[in-house]
């Protein structure tokens, strides 16, 4: 319409004279379509802390640098950069009611690699896609909660990323992949009730397992997500060989603990004590389970996780390609006015070799 009535003036008023006009009212229409108001979905703040951001810096003349996935796709005029020295750290923040803490700045993190500074690179916090593993416990002694194990694993399904992808693999005397990656929630379901619980506990086998399979992911944020009830008492695997291989592999290990406190045998004694470890060590958590009607609660609090990790990221000041390991410590200096909070991210990795 502002097109029509500037030609009409043209014809009456000359074209120079025309043209401006037009131009005007093309602005003047323009300005009266946006709207000032934005409408953002509400977060749950019983499990959620959000620390307000400072307020936004001016924007800089140049363009961004485009990195990683964006770098891949960048057009011909935009920047990137290719950096394959970073080291990055996913990692959550709590606070002592363990809920989450959002909306921290990179100047609150602070990155040791063997005791030394680094120097912070990148930081971000972003619901990125995951690539998930889930090892499912069908031993007999999951009998009577692998109803409710089930149901959980499709809660924290129905509540990741739509765009995270996930493989299941059940395991009792052995491990056996259920169903490869997909994206589709609806797939695993269907395979999910077929599955019954007997025989014996080969969860080491099962997470060696999982870690290789993983070597196939789409994503390079990668997750593993463990539901069992015990320790392990079939796996081929010993469990210095399956550490060795947690910490070459850079992925986050959650687990959800059924255990029975009244176990008899030394392994399911043990089993708490292994996945706490593992999963502390990566940068994940095992959440203990006191009654099995909680447990689709816990499944959608690790989802919660995993959609609001910080990642920080690094160039080593350490340049040898050793193949060491070298420990990390992430130290938090929270804004004034909040609690002692707590960081959950992994404790080191090895340095390539080549």
């Amino acid at each position: 319409m502002a097109l029509l009535l500037g030609r009409n003036l043209a014809r009456s008023t000359g074209t120079a004279y025309g043209h401006i006009a037009s131009a005007l009212i093309v602005l003047l229409l323009g300005l009266l379509t946006i709207s000032p108001l934005r409408v953002f979905a509400q977060e749950d703040q019983l499990n959620r802390v959000h620390v307000p951001p400072p307020p936004p810096k001016p924007e800089p003349d140049a363009p961004p640098l485009l990195q990683g996935e964006d770098a891949m796709n960048a057009r011909h005029n935009e920047r990137i950069r290719v950096d394959v020295n970073l080291v990055l750290v996913p990692l959550i923040v709590t606070d002592p009611m363990d809920r989450l803490v959002t909306g921290l700045e990179k100047q609150n993190f602070f990155v040791y690699e063997n005791n030394k500074l680094q120097n912070i690179k990148t930081f971000s916090q972003e619901d990125a896609p995951v690539s998930i593993g889930i090892i499912f416990d069908l031993s007999g002694s999951m009998a009577n909660k692998v109803i409710r194990a089930r149901d959980s694993i499709l809660q924290f399904m129905h509540t990741a990323n739509p765009q995270d992808e996930f493989f299941v693999i059940g395991f009792n005397d052995r491990p056996e992949l259920i169903e490869d990656f997909t994206s589709n929630p609806q797939d695993v379901e269907a395979r999910l009730t077929m599955v019954h619980a007997e025989h014996r506990t080969a969860l080491l086998d099962a997470i060696y397992f999982g870690l290789n399979k993983m070597k196939q992911a789409k994503y390079d944020r990668r997750a593993i997500l463990i539901v069992s009830d015990g320790g392990d008492n079939r796996s081929r695997y010993t469990e210095n060989e399956v550490r060795a291989t947690v910490r070459e592999s850079n992925v986050q290990i959650y687990s959800i603990g059924i255990f029975d406190p009244y176990a008899a045998t030394t392994e399911e004694r043990l089993g708490p004590m292994l996945l706490n470890d593992i999963s502390g060590e990566t940068g994940g958590r095992l959440f203990r389970v006191d009654d099995i009607a909680e447990m689709g609660d816990i499944a959608e609090k690790i989802s919660a996780e995993l959609r609001n990790e910080y990642v920080l990221g690094f160039n080593p000041d350490d340049l040898r390609k050793d193949g060491k390991w070298r420990k990390l410590k992430v130290k938090l200096v929270p804004p004034p006015g909040l609690p002692l909070l707590t960081v959950h991210a992994r404790t080191g990795y090895y340095a390539p070799l080549q």
